[in-house]
């Protein structure tokens, strides 16, 4: 393992979910001068509906957009000189490796990508594993798809010591894709608490890209955040001390500030005292933040307790198919119309679905009732929902609701129908001393013709 020799390493966010956008990570792997970019994006669902895709066609599995970026940045990457570290392999990351390598072919960069394997542990999960949430047994679930562990820096680090241009995982925690590239270049072993901890934090502010920056925060006329059209993505200058400053490319807006760091601090934390990864459990009540310039703000303090002997499992199960339907009504009186709507639906399909849920979209939907009765909306969207063991018997929701427009009050409109398969995503635990991960490593060099 390497010790680095300049004072600062820099790693950058490249993407913060499966969907994120595109052009910003180009801009920040083109300008932002960076060693590393990382790019997350694996969802728990995201990696359950990876491992669907992947039973119905082997080849698959990786994640959906990875063509796409890998055409944007492998230019870019390769002509600055960055390493790309990226849980885009999903379900499949050696074929995910491999379409890398035919991407890098067909325009003649030389490349090489490690795929890091070993998160897929639906094999070893036993009927008798105690669920996190309810504390059932697996056997609860019939319809297994996925079971994914949570891997950390000490998986990553034989992909690094490949000299990979591209690292790409399956599943990973989210701080982990950018405390390996820190834990790799200034050699800190697993029982360096504080620094562990502390790459740790760097990786939870990075890893949503541009939640930092000001995604997220925004609150018009409480928190404006400064050409929001086109906000850049962050990057981390960390010491060998595991501290950092996070900035984001000159030219791009957004901001970074104590508001955009603390929220992103706190986000998915439920125990600030002990956030647990697979490197470390840090403390995050120790951390100090500081405006330190211009979008840029330092972080250092973070103390750590050992990792834990186990690791998480995300569990995806076949949730059956969700029928959905939806309708709005506008003008005086658009909420009792959308109401008897709403009835009419319930009445036609009484008895034939356990689960069934009906939103007024515009006036309850999010909490569940209206907190200023005497407000009444001008318009309104019904939408029904509920889920079924078949396809066909969910459709019958949006049937139901799209009859509506003749069989339903009057004014309404823009009626649509929907079925979707569903997975459903469950957690569990594993001892590490399990799991047994491996590097899998792709590449191709452009043979030069002479003369």
């Amino acid at each position: 393992m390497p010790k680095r020799k300049s004072r600062t390493l820099r790693i950058g966010s490249g993407a913060g979910f499966a969907g994120d956008r595109l052009e910003p990570a180009v801009i920040l792997a083109e300008r932002g001068g960076l060693q590393y970019l990382g790019l997350e994006c694996l969802a728990e669902r995201t990696i359950a509906l990876a491992q669907l895709r992947k039973l119905k066609e082997p080849a698959e599995g990786y994640d959906v957009l990875l063509a796409r970026r890998m055409e944007l940045l492998l230019p870019v990457i390769k002509r600055r000189g960055v390493r790309l570290i990226t849980n885009m392999g999903a379900a499949n990351p050696v074929a995910a490796a491999e379409l890398i390598v035919e991407i890098a072919k067909r325009r003649k960069l030389d490349i090489k990508v490690a795929a890091v394997t070993g998160d897929d542990v639906l094999k070893m999960m036993k009927p008798t594993d105690r669920l996190l949430e309810t504390g059932e047994p697996l056997s609860a679930y019939k319809w297994l798809v996925s079971a994914n562990a949570y891997l950390g820096v000490d998986a990553l680090l034989p992909a690094l010591a490949t000299g990979a241009d591209v690292i790409i995982t399956g599943r990973v925690a989210d701080p982990s894709l950018f405390l390996a590239p820190a834990a790799y270049e200034y050699g800190w072993q697993p029982d360096d608490l504080d620094r562990m901890a502390r790459g740790t934090v760097m990786g939870h502010l990075l890893e949503c890209a541009g939640q930092i920056t000001g995604g997220y925060c925004a609150d018009p006329g409480k928190k404006d955040i400064p050409d929001f059209a086109h906000i850049g993505f962050p990057y981390a200058d960390i010491d060998s001390d595991g501290n950092c400053v996070i900035g984001k490319p000159a030219a791009t807006g957004g901001a970074i500030n104590l508001v955009t760091a603390k929220e992103q601090l706190l986000y998915e934390v439920t125990d600030p005292r002990a956030y647990v990864t697979p490197d470390i459990t840090a403390d995050f009540t120790t951390v100090q933040l500081k405006q330190a310039g211009a979008n840029r703000v330092a972080v250092s303090g973070a103390t750590g307790k050992p990792r834990s002997p186990t690791l998480k499992v995300s569990i995806g199960y076949h949730a059956g198919y969700v029928g959905e339907g939806e309708i709005s009504y506008a003008g005086a009186n658009a909420l009792k119309r959308a109401q008897l709507a709403g009835e009419v639906v319930q009445a036609r399909l009484k008895g034939a679905f356990k689960e069934m849920r009906i939103d007024y979209i515009g006036s309850t939907s999010l909490h569940g009732k209206a907190y200023d009765e005497a407000a009444r909306p001008y318009e309104v969207r019904l939408r029904v929902a509920a889920r079924a063991a078949t396809r066909d018997k969910a459709a019958l929701v949006g049937e139901e609701v799209e009859a509506l427009w003749t069989n339903g009050p009057g004014g309404g409109g823009g009626a649509r129908k929907y079925v979707h398969e569903q997975v459903g995503v469950i957690s569990g635990l594993i001892a590490r001393d399990k799991i047994r991960t491996a590097v899998t490593v792709r590449e191709w060099r452009h043979e030069k013709e002479t003369v």
